[in-house]
């Protein structure tokens, strides 16, 4: 049965009735590299410390000492389970899809949770189908330890979800909830349950862009450049800009698609979202698949030639200019 509520702004509420769970009992996937803990899954352990229960936290690596130090010390965190095993070097997402699977069989937690990164999103929908269970995605609220908000239609509608699984697999998106802080005393950890890793996928080689500038997911000022830009040369003069202020550099769907940058600093619905605390549009028109990873910045600059844009509707701030002569001017008065 499904009842739709209109609300006074354009936006919808879907409710699902299901019935109700019983105790809570959280187990939190950790997303690491290079011994540090992803900023998204301290958002995710806040999501998982809302509903109520214990958090119990797996950190999976074939060297991940460190990262449990770290991980026991997070506050909510009352357990560490940790799986030691060369199979999980590589993040590959079927082994820790069955790691996940086997931790829950063992003990019976009755929620799956992990943020809604490119890791999140390949390693819990796998355990899901392993368990037979729907998975709730990309959740920005909790209402209860069955009941969650996600956004639908690109963010046009709020849906709250009611589900009967009796397991929950969740993914949590970063920017709706703060991150976690830390505890004075250490959780204590044991051993995961072995897990039998069968040879699905190779791990062939990894190509990463390195830079200074802050990560894109937990930049508090984000410039992002759009088809606007009209090559990847061209984005040197956001770098510029963003050196100066101490931003991340980001990018519209329609940049990446034509080459310009790494699909890595792709912002939108199939891209990263984000929530900084200023977000500059330079040269991105505003289709909606770019506004669902961006209308959530607490400040919105945005420059373009065409007054017209639809970006100008959810901009704070507009300047219609062309941004070869705007940008550079901008950055000398930094």
């Amino acid at each position: 049965m499904f009842a739709l509520r209109r609300a006074a702004l354009p936006t919808m509420s879907l409710v699902r009735g299901y019935a109700s769970s019983g105790n809570v009992s959280a187990l939190l996937l950790v997303e690491h590299k290079d011994n540090k803990i992803a900023a998204s899954t301290l958002n995710a352990l806040t999501a998982a410390s809302g509903l109520g229960g214990s958090v119990t936290a797996l950190v999976a690596g074939s060297a991940p000492d460190s990262v449990v130090a770290e991980v026991s010390k997070l506050a909510g965190v009352s357990k560490v389970l940790v799986a030691k095993d060369a199979a999980f070097t590589h993040t590959l997402p079927e082994s820790h899809a069955s790691l996940l699977v086997e931790t829950q069989k063992k003990h019976g937690f009755t929620h799956l949770i992990a943020a809604h990164s490119a890791f999140g999103k390949n390693v819990l929908p796998r355990a899901a189908a392993l368990l037979d269970v729907a998975q709730i995605s990309d959740i920005t609220g909790i209402e209860g330890d069955d009941t969650f908000v996600r956004p639908i239609y690109a963010g046009n509608a709020i849906a709250t979800v009611k589900s009967s699984d009796s397991i929950k697999v969740i993914t949590v998106r970063g920017t709706a909830f703060p991150a976690a802080g830390h505890q004075d005393a250490a959780a204590p950890h044991e051993d995961a349950p072995a897990v039998g890793v069968k040879d699905q996928s190779e791990f062939v080689s990894e190509h990463m862009q390195k830079s200074d500038r802050p990560e894109l997911d937990s930049a508090t000022r984000v410039i992002a450049g759009g088809r606007g830009m009209k090559n990847g040369e061209n984005f040197g003069l956001l770098y510029e800009m963003a050196d100066k202020i101490g931003a991340a550099v980001g990018a519209s769907r329609a940049a990446v698609d034509a080459g310009y940058v790494d699909n890595s600093l792709q912002i939108g619905q199939t891209g990263k979202i984000v929530a900084p605390e200023l977000y500059v549009a330079v040269g991105i028109s505003g289709a909606i698949q770019h506004l669902a990873g961006m209308k959530d910045s607490k400040t919105i600059v945005a420059i373009n030639k065409d007054p017209e844009a639809p970006i100008f509707q959810v901009a704070d701030y507009g300047l219609v200019a062309d941004l070869f002569t705007a940008v550079p001017e901008l950055t000398k008065k930094l």
